[in-house]
């Protein structure tokens, strides 16, 4: 399927350029959240002619992820969880549970699926997780799982 980017996408491309992606990926994904538009001559002289729009707003967008990004970067968020007793936990951290911790403590706005963990979060210890903003604002975050002190 060939589509017209609307906005910067990673690994994928640019504001205004034509690319080809799998047909799920681009009807599912990229079509359906207005990240691109299928390409035909129409589409693509109307982006061109929205393209310093679109570029603005990617602007926009990218100094606000910026400040977040500037809020989080290089934090640790500490989880206390029970666990057995050779530190395995009862259920894993998903990204929707460090979402909310971020929020309630730096009071900052991240979606789930900004979260790109790299490894599954279910025993104690320190883990490293990346916030993917946008295509250009990432920031890199510690998660410290301690064991609930028994009374």
């Amino acid at each position: 399927m060939e589509i017209i980017l609307l906005e910067n996408i990673i690994n994928l491309g640019n504001i205004g350029d034509k690319v080809t992606v799998k047909n799920g990926y681009g009807r599912n994904f990229l079509l359906k959240q207005g990240k691109a538009l299928r390409f035909n001559k129409e589409n693509e002289e109307f982006v061109n002619k929205k393209k310093d729009v679109l570029n603005k707003k990617n602007t926009e967008l990218k100094n606000k992820f910026k400040e977040i990004a500037k809020l989080v970067n290089k934090k640790t968020f500490i989880f206390n969880k029970e666990s057995k007793e050779n530190g395995d936990l009862y259920g894993s951290i998903k990204p929707k549970e460090i979402t909310n911790l971020i929020k309630t403590s730096v009071n900052a706005d991240v979606s789930p699926s900004q979260i790109i963990l790299k490894n599954d979060l279910n025993k104690i210890g320190v883990f490293k997780a990346e916030i993917n903003f946008h295509s250009e604002v990432k920031a890199s975050i510690s998660i410290k799982i301690d064991k609930i002190q028994s009374k």
